[in-house]
């Protein structure tokens, strides 16, 4: 039986063994494409080259790429763990031709290897083509439906047309696209899993399991216009994707993907940490939860090593909503405390080989999936509880939208979780109402998709290349306007803009730096002898440069000479560029080499830098890098450059930035090395593309004035430099010389005259609160005397009164005491105070188990005096607003408490 290792590399080797290059996979986390949350096919990476927006460096490739795929169309997250082979995480081995080869040597190089390296039964394979579509005038892949009976010996009987939606590829409304040809296996009808849906009949894609594709090859030949008509492509190209999960499962002999070598090693260690035994039965709820938190571990773990992490928006909600979904998961089997980062290294030693990356990071992958953890659990236990509510006053047998907000808003339980455990009751959700309660988060979403426009306007467009060689060593120069990117669409003629009007204009070359690696695109001036224009950022699509801004007198042609003059507020950029170079190096230097970067952003005004840590760092580590950074700077050391192939740069120990594309050639940027040719001499190496200055003494001093937590395991530091250094300490000098004027003491003895006043302070905060609890005494007379009038039922009290007049802090006081001296009792205390009602309820745990909640009891009562409340089954609280109830509120107390005792 061969193992999942094997089956991937026999992949890999077959296609290499037919001159394809290995490329390996991009990362799941797709930060050069906005359009995307996720890696979710093959082709993603090569996306460009479809387009025609980047060249080719290959004629034809092959990779398993890494894939996630949770959101959008792709979204396969409900059938995840409830069947045998829906995962959000995947890998797609694919091939793919850049316009080298075309049908005929896919086709003959699929089937090869499929019957004759992986040794599957030619019997059992089914071919599918395009069957056409009249809607949109696409004809029937007659090629491809002779070439497999021809190619393959397959009989004709087992090449099936299919329509559209299984059999042809898009990648959008408009773009190229073209036909699919699939190949699916039957597994036998014993695989079925639809025998009880009357009239269902086994076939190729009919929805049961018996047939299952194992492998897409699309023929992308065609362009969709705007019209919605196919336009033969000039270049031919074919894209193939075949799910490695299934192929493991058919060459393993396993009837469910989760049974393979894949994911058994993971589910071995939840079987371990919960003491369940795994059965493989659809059935089974630990079953089904042990499939889905083996599926989520996945995910999560490839996405946190390409640097994403959970958060509350974009690919950080996903993130987020999957982990909570297996947490909840982990309570089906009895499992409270934070577990899914304890089966992190099961996976490291499955893939780690495969994916060295998963490897090095799988420290800070353990530790933010703790935190995420521990942070969920802390509310989980009492969202299920209110959930548990919820699901008692459903009406109609939906929840209201109110309460599925309230879970995602107060315990942080995604849509989707609170609609899984719904449906499990047999029980829906009223989205709608939900949806209308999420319109702000909407309303940012479609901000989001508005500030990628440029790039829906440009898709299709064969861009003009912008000569942008200059960035790095002049600041202004000559060019001419060759293209105009505006409201109304592209254009390379004509006027392109006038007086007040917003634009990205595009040159024939350019001295301004692109935004790119962390750094923002440079700001600055565009003159002609017929106007000004501001540019406002620049950004790059491929090796098209936009100058994006506006006119602000005249207007502009195309073919027109101008002169482009960046902002002076580059020098500040680059000295805040080079310092992050520094920093990294300092921060290693102080917490070690398990530093690695995340991310950054470098403008005119500050440095960001993200980096993993699981910690805050100390106000003397924080120290110890500042001084090392700055004692750096104090020794005037050059910084240089080199442009070299990117193997001789990683053999010189060259940084690169985790999960970035780096061409074959790369730039270097080495600080302290005498020469270019001693790169290897400078203390800090890296792979940079950024704009840098030439010696780091003109970088003038550094201050971090912020270190702070972005995400469970990445800190952040925010740093000053140059004029902006000089201006933080020229105001905090400010600052302390008004210390010493307004405390009349010297500089030096600031921060020990302030550490006393602090330390009075609270001296007397301790004796301000000694005199409110002596004041606070008649309230626990008071309340003394509620439990020697206490009513007793079966040897449990019921403590309901008023004390008057009494603060929340008294009457937390109170209840503690009464719990102390009734220990076995249900307490309800009230007090009104400037027109209001204050209630608190406690329930002692003995009581508790019995199913008396506080929390109940208070919105039971709540509402008579006008108001609501809530809390733990031990402890509640609520509030009202009509204080001449409260005689009422009481009375109804004794009688509700009575009840529940008796």
């Amino acid at each position: 039986m061969l193992s999942s290792e094997e089956i991937r590399s026999k992949f890999i080797e077959f296609f290499q063994g037919k001159g394809h290059t290995f490329v390996p996979s991009s990362p799941v986390v797709p930060n050069d494409d906005p359009t995307l949350l996720f890696t979710n096919a093959g082709m993603n990476q090569f996306k460009d080259i479809f387009l025609g927006m980047k060249a080719k460096k290959c004629d034809s490739a092959a990779n398993s790429q890494k894939c996630i795929r949770v959101s959008g169309k792709h979204n396969d997250l409900e059938e995840v763990g409830v069947d045998t082979y829906h995962h959000t995480f995947f890998e797609m081995l694919g091939n793919w031709s850049f316009d080298s080869y075309f049908k005929e040597d896919t086709i003959k190089w699929a089937w090869e290897l499929l019957t004759e390296v992986y040794k599957i039964d030619p019997d059992k394979l089914w071919a599918t083509v395009f069957a056409g579509d009249e809607t949109d005038g696409s004809e029937y892949d007659a090629e491809a439906a002779r070439l497999w009976p021809q190619l393959t010996g397959i009989p004709k009987e087992r090449v099936l047309a299919c329509g559209k939606k299984d059999n042809f590829w898009e990648m959008g409304d408009t773009g190229p696209c073209g036909p699919c040809s699939e190949i699916h296996i039957d597994l036998g009808p014993e695989m079925c899993d639809m025998q009880h849906v009357e009239g269902h009949k086994c076939a190729v894609n009919a929805g049961c399991a018996r047939f299952i594709e194992l492998w897409n090859l699309v023929f992308i030949q065609f362009n969709r216009v705007a019209d919605g008509s196919l336009m033969p492509l000039k270049a031919k190209y074919v894209d193939t994707g075949a799910g490695l999960e299934r192929i493991c499962a058919v060459l393993q002999g396993k009837k469910s993907n989760y049974d393979t070598d894949l994911f058994m090693p993971i589910i071995n260690g939840i079987e371990n940490l919960s003491g369940v035994k795994y059965t493989s039965s659809l059935k089974s709820k630990s079953d089904i939860a042990m499939r889905v938190i083996a599926d989520h571990l996945r995910s999560l773990s490839f996405a946190i090593t390409d640097g994403a992490s959970p958060g509350n928006d974009g690919r950080g909600y996903v993130l987020r909503r999957i982990l909570r979904r297996a947490c909840r998961f982990g309570r089906v089997l009895n499992m409270h405390e934070p577990f899914i980062y304890k089966l992190v290294p099961a996976l490291v030693d499955k893939m780690g080989g495969a994916f060295p990356e998963l490897k090095a990071r799988s420290s800070h992958v353990q530790t933010v999936i703790q935190a995420e953890e521990a942070s969920f659990g802390r509310t989980l236990d009492r969202g299920l509880e209110m959930f548990t509510q919820a699901a008692e006053k459903a009406q109609d047998g939906t929840i209201r939208g109110e309460d599925a907000f309230q879970l995602y808003d107060t315990y942080g339980f995604p849509l989707d979780l609170t609609s899984l455990m719904a449906r499990e009751r047999g029980l829906s959700v009223d989205t709608d109402a939900f949806e209308e309660l999420m319109e702000q988060q909407r309303n940012r979403a479609r901000a989001a998709q508005k500030s990628n426009s440029m790039l829906s306007v440009l898709v299709g467009i064969d861009l003009p290349e912008t000569d942008d060689s200059l960035k790095y060593s002049s600041t202004d120069i000559k060019a001419k306007i060759i293209a105009s990117v505006c409201d109304d669409g592209y254009t390379d003629s004509g006027t392109v803009t006038t007086s007040g009007d917003k634009a990205s204009l595009i040159l024939d070359k350019t001295c301004f730096y692109a935004e790119s690696g962390g750094q923002i695109g440079d700001a600055g001036m565009i003159t002609s002898d017929t106007g000004r224009f501001i540019v406002d950022k620049t950004t790059a699509m491929g090796h098209c440069v936009l100058h994006e801004g506006r006119v602000i007198e005249g207007s502009f042609e195309i073919g027109q000479d101008v002169y482009a003059m960046v902002s002076p507020d580059r020098e500040a950029t680059r000295k805040n560029h080079t310092a992050t170079h520094i920093l990294q190096w300092a921060l290693r230097e102080v917490l070690g080499d398990s530093v690695s970067q995340q991310g950054s952003l470098v403008n005119s005004e500050y440095l960001r830098f993200d980096f993993t840590w699981p910690k805050a760092l100390s106000p003397e580590e924080l120290h110890q890098v500042e001084k090392l950074v700055n004692m750096r700077i104090g020794m005037e050391l050059p910084v240089q450059v080199a442009v070299m192939p990117i193997e001789e740069a990683k053999e010189l120990g060259a940084t690169a930035l985790f999960g970035e594309k780096y061409g074959d050639t790369v730039r270097v940027i080495s600080i302290g090395a005498a020469s270019p040719e001693r790169l290897h001499e400078g203390f800090s190496l890296e792979f940079c593309g950024g704009t840098h200055i030439d010696n780091i003494g003109r970088i003038g001093g550094f201050k971090v004035v912020r270190e702070e937590s972005i995400s469970a395991g990445v800190r952040r530091i925010t740093a000053v430099t140059g004029p902006a250094y000089n201006k933080y300490m020229e105001e905090r000098s400010g600052i302390v010389d008004e210390l010493t004027a307004l405390l009349k003491v010297p500089a030096e003895q600031v921060s020990e005259r302030v550490a006393k006043l602090i330390a009075d302070n609270k001296e007397l905060s301790k004796k301000l609160k000694t005199a409110h609890k002596q004041g606070g005494s008649d309230v626990m007379q008071d309340a003394k005397k509620l439990l020697e009038t206490a009513a007793e039922f079966a040897g449990s009290k019921a403590v309901v009164g008023e004390l008057a007049d009494a603060k929340p802090d008294d009457m937390r006081s109170a209840m503690d005491m009464l719990k102390k001296k009734a220990p076995s009792s249900v307490i309800f205390l009230a007090s009104a105070v400037d027109g209001k009602v204050m209630m608190i309820a406690g329930v002692t745990d003995d009581l508790v188990k019995k199913g008396i909640k506080a929390g109940e009891l208070v919105r039971e009562l709540a509402p008579i005096v006008g108001g609501g409340g809530g809390g733990r089954p031990q402890m509640a609280q609520a509030g009202g607003k009509n204080p001449e109830k409260l005689d009422e509120c009481l009375k109804k107390a004794k009688e509700t408490i009575a009840a529940k005792l008796s």
